[in-house]
């Protein structure tokens, strides 16, 4: 059972800390590893030719949150960029994806924020 605080959420059993957006691991870890290492190995390296980065926040039911950040972050092609690329390799590679949600640090944060 985790307990929302701040932006971490804390596992009531042993008051772990997890950074809210920083790769929460919901769901299977077989799918999960798959999804880190394709994004590691095939994704990443791409997005940094062009000076972008990305990093998964979480997978959940098949849905995998990730955020763009470097030159994907602010150019207008990102969302292309998330589905025709990122999605359409996880899905490749990870047949259990369902569907890949950009998500923006700042959108986040405000929300967090405004739930308290």
């Amino acid at each position: 059972t985790f307990l929302k605080l701040g932006y971490y959420l804390i596992n009531r059993t042993n008051n772990n800390r997890v950074p809210l957006y920083s790769s929460i691991v919901i769901g299977g870890d077989k799918m999960l590893e798959k999804v880190k290492e394709v994004i590691e190995k095939e994704i990443k390296p791409i997005l940094a030719l062009e000076g972008g980065s990305i990093e998964l926040v979480s997978v959940e039911d098949g849905v995998v949150k990730v955020r763009l950040s470097g030159a994907c972050a602010g150019c207008p092609m990102s969302q292309y960029t998330l589905v025709n690329f990122v999605e359409a390799t996880l899905k490749d590679r990870v047949p259990e994806v369902k569907e890949v949600i950009g998500v923006n640090a700042q959108r986040e944060q405000w929300k967090e924020m405004m739930w308290r």
